[in-house]
């Protein structure tokens, strides 16, 4: 039994992470889940929120936004549009962000606009509750 698994996050602008590690925890649309080596199968959607990665005595922390993520005995790989280590989030470019989402959502916008506009403003308060958490 191996005490590790190869842990991927992949985004459209190439691998933020691959490496072998002894545990992480995703947010998924049922909760937090905690995987393991020898974790049972499964797919499923990953939601904006923070990844915590434990290898060996250190962790590392990642703001996520929407994605999947398989899993299985020895691997876990999560496609997802978005994913920063929080020592590269800048808060003053998020806070900016957010509130450039905050004000077009008070505009008169499309539906499809609106879905837009929610989705990165949702990114944005992932990355922030991130850097917050670990006061990086």
């Amino acid at each position: 039994m191996t005490d590790t698994l190869r842990f991927e996050i992949l985004t459209p602008q190439g691998t933020v992470f691959s490496e072998d590690v002894a545990m992480v925890t995703l947010p998924t649309i049922g909760g937090q889940i905690g995987v393991y080596p020898q974790h049972m199968r499964l797919i499923t959607q990953v939601v904006p929120g923070e990844i915590i990665v434990n290898r060996e005595a250190e962790e590392r922390y990642f703001a996520v936004g929407e994605g999947l993520v398989e899993i299985d005995a020895h691997h876990v790989a999560i496609v997802t549009d978005m994913a920063i280590p929080a020592e590269r989030i800048d808060d003053a470019t998020v806070e900016a962000a957010r509130a450039r989402a905050e004000a077009r959502l008070r505009e008169k916008i499309s539906d499809e606009e609106v879905a837009s506009v929610n989705a990165s403003l949702v990114r944005s308060l992932a990355q922030l509750q991130v850097r917050r958490r670990r006061r990086l």
